[in-house]
C-alpha cells in the first residue's frame, strides 16, 4: 500500500482538527476532536460521538484511529503538516520538524502563549504515536518575513524590541495559498501589486508585491489592524493602558480580544447575524468594518506603490457581497468597480468592465499546508 496521503493538523487550546489530502486540493476526509479535556466530541464524516480525550495526545490517537477505520492507516501517510501560528524571526518557511525546529517553536512561546504550546503538544503527540512519520511545520507568520524592517519594527527602545516585540503579521498561510492559485484564476501571471483581503472573524489585509508580502495590517498579535469579529483592531496604546488600569491586565486582554469588534458595536460577531438584525447598531458595526477595511487598504496600496488587482478570501470575503461591494466602492477612485450580478453570485471574477481585476478566492489553507508538506518531504521545497 503506497504511502501517498498527507495528514494536516491544526491544534488549538481545546480542539484538534485534521484532514487527509491526496494529490488534489479537496480533502479525502476531515476529523476533529473538540472540548479536549472534558466532554470531548469526535466528529467524522459519519457523524459525531462523545469520546475520552483528556489531552492532545489522546485526541491525536482518536483521529489516527478514525483515519485508519476509513482506510488510511499510518502506513499510508507520507507525512504530516502542522499549522503553527508563530515562527518568530527564525522560522520563515516550512521546515521539517526535527529537534532544532521544535526548540525554535518553543522559543516563540513568549510571543504566542495562547497558540504555540498547543501546536507543540500535537507535534509531540503525533511523534510518539507515529515516530517514523515525517512532520512539517507551516507557519502563519512566515509569509510576512519579506516585509522591510521599517514595516516590522515598532519605534520602541532596542531592549524591548529584543524581547520579540515587533510586527509579525498573520494569515500568512491563507495569503500564500492565494498567491499560488491566483494565476490559474486569472489565466495569466500574478499581478505585480495585489491587495489581498482575508475577511472573517479575524481580518487582515496584505500588500503583495511580485508575490511577496510587502506590508500587512496585523502586528505583534492578531489584535492589530482593522475591525474584526470580537477584536478591536487598532487602538491607541494609552487607551489600552487605561483599560488595564481600570480592569486589570487579564480583563483588558479579554475585552480587546473577545468582547470588542463587531460584537461590541452591533451585538453579534457574525456578519450574517448583523445583516439579518437590521438595527441601527448592526448597521453601524457593518459601516465600521467597511470603513476601516478601506482605510487600511489605502495604507497597503501605498506600501506597494499602486494597485493592479484585489482578491477577497475568508468567510466574509468569500460570501458577503454587500461588504465586498462597499469596500470596492471605497476604492473606486483607483479604478475599482464590481459587476453587481457576478458579485451577488460570489463568482470567481466580480469586476465590472473597465475595472482592474477583482477576485473571490475560496480559502485553501489546509490544501496549501498539504502541498507545502509534500514538497518539503520530497525535497522540492528546500
Amino acid at each position: 500500500m503506497a504511502n501517498d496521503v498527507i495528514l494536516v493538523v491544526n491544534a488549538g487550546s481545546s480542539s484538534v482538527k485534521a484532514a487527509l489530502f491526496g494529490a488534489g486540493e479537496a480533502p479525502l476526509a476531515a476529523f476533529s476532536v473538540t472540548e479536549v479535556g472534558a466532554g470531548a466530541v469526535l466528529r467524522t464524516a459519519g457523524g459525531e460521538r462523545p469520546c475520552a480525550a483528556p489531552d492532545h495526545e489522546a485526541a491525536i490517537g482518536l483521529i489516527l484511529d478514525a483515519a485508519a477505520a476509513g482506510g488510511v492507516p499510518v502506513a499510508r501517510l507520507a507525512g504530516a503538516g502542522h499549522r503553527i501560528v508563530h515562527g518568530g524571526r527564525a522560522l520563515t518557511r516550512p521546515v521539517i520538524l526535527d529537534e532544532g525546529a521544535i526548540a525554535a517553536i518553543e522559543a516563540c512561546v513568549p510571543v504566542a502563549p495562547l497558540h504555540n504550546p498547543h501546536n507543540l503538544a500535537a507535534i509531540r503527540a503525533l511523534g510518539r504515536r507515529a515516530p517514523s512519520l515525517p512532520q512539517v511545520g507551516v507557519f502563519d507568520t512566515a509569509f510576512h518575513a519579506t516585509n522591510p524592517e521599517v514595516a516590522l519594527r515598532y519605534a520602541i527602545p532596542a531592549a524591548e524590541e529584543a524581547k520579540g516585540i515587533r510586527r509579525y503579521g498573520f494569515h500568512g498561510i491563507s495569503f500564500a495559498s492565494l498567491v499560488e492559485r491566483l494565476p490559474a484564476m486569472l489565466g495569466g501571471p500574478l499581478p505585480g501589486r495585489l491587495l489581498a483581503c482575508h475577511l472573517g472573524n479575524g481580518v487582515s489585509l496584505c500588500a503583495i508585491r511580485s508575490g511577496r508580502s510587502a506590508a500587512t495590517t496585523m502586528g505583534y498579535s492578531p489584535l492589530e489592524g482593522t475591525t474584526m469579529g470580537t477584536r478591536s483592531g487598532g487602538i491607541d496604546g494609552n487607551a489600552v493602558l487605561r483599560l488595564a488600569s481600570d480592569h486589570g491586565v487579564e480583563a483588558a486582554g479579554r475585552i480587546l480580544n473577545r468582547e470588542s469588534g463587531l460584537l461590541a458595536l452591533g451585538g453579534a460577531s457574525d456578519m450574517r447575524a448583523l445583516h439579518a438584525a437590521g438595527t441601527a447598531e448592526a448597521r453601524f458595526a457593518i459601516d465600521h468594518f467597511c470603513y476601516w477595511a478601506v482605510r487600511h487598504a489605502g495604507s497597503m496600496i501605498a506600501a506597494m506603490g499602486g494597485l493592479d488587482c484585489i482578491a477577497f478570501t475568508g468567510g466574509i470575503g468569500e460570501n458577503d457581497a454587500v461588504v465586498r461591494a462597499r469596500i470596492c466602492a471605497g476604492l473606486s477612485f483607483l479604478g475599482v468597480a464590481v459587476d453587481a450580478a457576478a458579485n451577488v453570485r460570489n463568482a470567481g471574477r466580480i469586476e465590472a468592465g473597465g475595472s482592474l481585476p477583482v477576485l473571490v478566492v475560496p480559502a485553501g489553507e489546509e490544501a496549501w499546508i498539504a502541498t507545502a508538506t509534500r514538497r518539503l518531504i520530497s525535497g522540492r521545497g528546500r
